[in-house]
C-alpha cells in the first residue's frame, strides 16, 4: 500500500494548514504537524479551510523536530527556497516525507545544513521570495504522487452531457 507523508514544521497560519489538510485528505497523504503551532487545533479558520474532509485525514502531532525524527525514519525531502536542485529532479519513494517550514521563515537553517542533499526547490522567479505554503505542499504532493503513479487516486471523472435550451 503506497503512502506519502506531508510534514509541517511549526505552521503559523490556520488557513494554510486547513488547506493542506484538505490536500492530504483528498490525496490519501498522511499529515504530520511539528509543534509549536501559531494557532490552536480548534481554530475556526483551520476547520473552515479543511471543510468537511477531516474524517478522511490521518494526522499526527509532535512536540518538536526531535520527537518527529525519532518516530519517523524518512526518507525526508526538505522543501526550501535555498535548495540547489528542483523538486522534479528528486525521486520520491513510497513512504517519502515531504517537509515544509513555517510561513515566515521556512525550515531552520541548521536542519537544512544537516541534510543538504535532501533539499529541493520549487522553481520560481528570483524576485519572488516564496510561494504560499499550501500551494507549495500541493505542488510537492502531486509531483510525488505522479512519480508513484497516483496510487489509490481516481484518474477519471464523469462529465454529464448538458443540453442547452433556448431559454438559457
Amino acid at each position: 500500500m503506497s503512502e506519502l507523508n506531508v510534514v509541517l514544521v511549526e505552521p503559523e497560519i490556520p488557513q494554510n494548514t486547513g488547506n493542506i489538510a484538505r490536500t492530504c485528505a483528498a490525496t490519501g497523504a498522511r499529515l504530520h504537524i511539528v509543534k509549536p503551532m501559531g494557532f490552536t487545533i480548534d481554530d475556526k479558520k483551520l476547520k473552515r479551510a479543511g471543510l468537511d474532509y477531516w474524517y478522511l485525514l490521518d494526522i499526527t502531532y509532535y512536540e518538536n523536530w526531535a520527537d518527529f525524527a525519532a518516530r519517523n525514519p524518512g526518507p525526508y525531502f526538505f522543501f526550501t527556497t535555498k535548495a540547489r536542485r528542483a523538486h522534479t529532479d528528486a525521486i520520491y519513494p513510497d513512504g517519502a516525507y515531504l517537509v515544509f517550514g513555517k510561513e515566515t521563515k521556512g525550515l531552520p537553517e541548521e536542519l537544512l545544513m544537516a541534510h543538504p542533499d535532501d533539499c529541493v526547490r520549487i522553481p520560481m522567479l528570483n524576485e519572488a521570495r516564496s510561494l504560499n505554503l499550501s500551494n507549495s505542499v500541493a505542488v510537492g504532493v502531486y509531483e510525488a504522487l505522479r512519480q508513484l503513479g497516483y496510487p489509490k487516486l481516481s484518474g477519471r471523472g464523469e462529465l454529464h452531457e448538458h443540453r442547452w435550451s433556448d431559454t438559457e
